[in-house]
């Protein structure tokens, strides 16, 4: 199938493209929407791109560990899983996978709603929006979204209205690097593939621990790049679930996906 082909590609060819744009403090979108940098309840998407969306992803609640959480992904029956990858007119669609440890945080957050009730809560790296949507379904009192990909963004406004949510606010811009913001809960999930990117968020995060207290929980099935990263001894694992067979068979073989608590004992320390 070319979209298995494709989403190899994305996993290892194309993610030092992806890694350097979230490095970088600009960070934003080459398309013409990189103007607009955050969306909110009541923002219009572009009819075309909306049509597009519709058109090339399938609604689906299936084949991962959250089926309370309807989501347009791209799936055997789409189009782009057997076209070439080069037809497709905008970015790398990292958003339109529901990746393992997006996953996990989603589920976790479903199964546990006191962990974000009543909460602000920050969805780094948000792709489809799962576990911001799993954020507003749980109760908590402030959610905001932050890709970069401005068509992530919109995906997600989409993947709202498909669970009968207000969209909630949406920021396409890099923030890694950034102040750091007054959030109770951090989450991200399958962020630590590239060695630089991991070292800014081990940075970053432990930034807002020391200076907010914000509680941190990660994502992740695994991955080498993850586990081998100094981050990973200064993680306590929450839960671990075992992943359905059909994100199996599309994540190489990768059999559960765990929740961390990133909890840092140097966080007293100036970063």
């Amino acid at each position: 199938m070319a979209f298995r082909g494709w989403k190899r590609l994305l996993l290892w060819g194309r993610q030092n493209a992806f890694a350097k744009a979230w490095r970088s403090r600009r960070g934003g979108p080459s398309l013409r929407w990189k103007r607009c940098c955050h969306w909110s309840a009541g923002k219009s998407l572009d009819p075309e791109v909306r049509a597009f969306l519709e058109e090339n992803t399938e609604v689906t609640s299936s084949g991962h560990l959250t089926p309370e959480i309807r989501l347009r992904l791209l799936t055997p029956r789409c189009r782009f899983w057997r076209e070439k990858p080069d037809l497709w007119p905008y970015g790398d669609p990292f958003w339109a996978i529901y990746w393992p440890g997006g996953q996990a945080l989603s589920r976790y957050i479903l199964d546990n709603p006191r962990v974000v009730k009543g909460r602000s809560v920050l969805d780094l790296g948000s792709g489809c929006g799962a576990t911001a949507i799993a954020a507003v379904m749980s109760g908590a009192s402030q959610v905001l979204a932050n890709d970069i990909d401005p068509i992530a963004g919109m995906a997600m406004i989409l993947n709202c209205e498909l669970n009968h949510l207000n969209p909630f606010p949406i920021t396409i811009k890099n923030i890694i690097n950034s102040e750091a913001g007054n959030w109770d809960l951090i989450v991200l999930g399958d962020m630590f593939y590239d060695e630089q990117l991991a070292d800014g968020l081990h940075h970053w995060l432990r930034k807002h621990i020391r200076i907010q207290q914000t509680e941190v929980l990660i994502g992740d099935p695994g991955r080498h790049q993850f586990l081998s990263h100094s981050i990973h001894s200064q993680l306590h694992k929450v839960i671990e679930y075992s992943l359905p067979e059909y994100t199996r068979q599309e994540n190489n073989g990768l059999t559960s996906s765990i929740v961390w608590s990133y909890q840092p004992s140097n966080s007293l320390e100036s970063c």
